[in-house]
């Protein structure tokens, strides 16, 4: 028995005897450290011309300078009368102006009747203002020519030698739209990184462009592995859920700006994977993948991904979302790979802390992560030491303040579709009083 003890306790006994030293622990990673390793594998998708509604959604690569002056000439900003503002002075529904309609000018009209002393050109809105009118008198302001000297809704049909009666004065440049109010020639309307939407899109179909230089949206194929997994709507036999992660993430990544193509559940069947991975490779900028990066004995992700090369699954000193999976598909110039753990609140708060800036990387945005703000919380917290906590939590900007929702497991979809902001608990911080103050990442902006 002395033997024996003395044996296990002394450690050159072991070395001695030629035994294996023991195996290193396995390397725990930061949240920094993993996403800094992530973002530093990726970059700005090569920028291309699009045609402008394909555009929608993606940022400039390029300022956009206007040829020419917005608007083009001078215009009408009401259905009225073009006319000379002396004409028009000390006019009254007693006393009125009575001018000579000496044309019609719709929009587009390229012929204009000159406006003489004593004249009027009945004008539509946007149409171009005619030589010697300074001011547009609405239709409201005259009697249409009606000859009856009452106010008219509608101008009336042109008639020979027709007449128009201006019932008050009008000021000039009154109702006109001139040269280059918008936009002048030279003016540099649009900068690079601006991301477009319908109003941008808008500007540049009006300034004459049909195509612009962008970063393209990037196209995230998404993926859950698990055979437990059925398709929402089909029935849910013993041991099986509904696949909930790939409908959150595809949407999480549209809401990031991707094109995300959503692939359904795959059984946990190495060869499967592999046929679905090959099939959707050829259409992804990114895929993130949900399940599979754990230990259990069928998580066959990690075998599939690791045969590729290029992948590494490691661990993080966070909760929850600690096993993680990062590298490229076909070697260092092949398509990015984000395996996220299976627990629905596990790959949420991943996507949003690693995929997400990934995703506004790839579109060129400045505003890679999402807002961080300090908060005042009423509850005490506590957290496991060595971690970075994150919890689903509602965030008052009125006041302040964050309260928890929810507890702290990875599977309670309800509190993470209640919250708007995840709070965070450093790793050095194991219990944070009542009333303590928390980085706050929030989730609407």
């Amino acid at each position: 028995m002395t033997g024996s003890t003395e044996h296990s306790t002394t450690p050159s006994a072991c070395c001695d005897a030629g035994a294996d030293p023991a195996p290193a622990a396995p390397r725990l990673w930061t949240v920094d450290e993993h996403l800094a390793d992530v973002l530093a594998a990726v970059g700005p998708l090569p920028a291309i011309e699009l045609q402008l509604l394909d555009a929608r959604g993606c940022r400039l690569d390029e300022d956009v300078t206007a040829d020419g002056d917005l608007p083009p000439f001078d215009n009408s900003s009401m259905d009225g009368y073009a006319v000379r503002t002396a004409d028009t002075e000390g006019a009254t529904d007693s006393y009125p102006s009575v001018l000579s309609v000496v044309g019609d000018i719709a929009a587009g009209a390229d012929e204009l009747p000159r406006v003489g002393p004593g004249q009027a050109a009945r004008i539509m809105t946007g149409a171009p203002l005619p030589p010697g009118a300074q001011a547009v008198a609405p239709v409201e302001w005259t009697d249409g020519g009606t000859g009856t000297g009452v106010a008219a809704a509608a101008m009336t049909a042109p008639l020979p030698d027709e007449e128009v009666r201006v019932l008050r004065p009008v000021a000039e440049g009154a109702h006109i739209r001139r040269r280059g109010s918008d936009v002048t020639a030279g003016t540099r309307v649009l900068e690079a990184g601006t991301r477009l939407g319908a109003a941008q899109i808008g500007l540049l179909a009006a300034i004459g462009r049909p195509t612009v230089k962008v970063r393209p949206r990037p196209r995230v194929v998404v993926l859950s592995t698990g055979s437990e997994l059925v398709q929402p709507g089909e029935p849910v036999g013993p041991g099986q859920i509904s696949d909930s992660n790939s409908f959150a993430l595809t949407a999480a990544a549209q809401e990031a700006g991707a094109i995300a193509y959503r692939v359904g559940a795959v059984p946990d069947e190495a060869g499967r994977l592999r046929a679905v991975l090959e099939d959707q490779l050829g259409r992804a900028d990114l895929i993130v993948t949900s399940g599979g990066v754990s230990v259990g004995a069928y998580d066959v992700v990690k075998e599939v991904f690791e045969s590729y090369g290029g992948v590494d699954f490691r661990r993080l000193r966070m909760q929850p979302g600690k096993p993680q999976g990062f590298g490229r598909i076909g070697g260092a110039t092949g398509v990015p790979l984000l395996a996220l753990p299976g627990n629905p609140v596990s790959a949420y708060i991943s996507f949003e802390l690693f995929v997400r800036p990934v995703i506004r990387t790839m579109l060129g945005a400045a505003d890679v992560h999402r807002p961080v703000v300090r908060a005042h919380c009423p509850a005490a917290l506590r957290s496991p030491a060595g971690r970075r906590q994150f919890l689903r939590g509602r965030y008052s900007a009125a006041d302040g303040t964050v309260e928890p929702v929810g507890g702290a497991g990875s599977h309670l979809v309800g509190a993470l579709a209640r919250a708007n902001c995840l709070i965070t608990v450093p790793e050095d911080t194991t219990a944070l009083p009542a009333g303590g103050e928390v980085d706050v990442v929030l989730l609407d902006s």
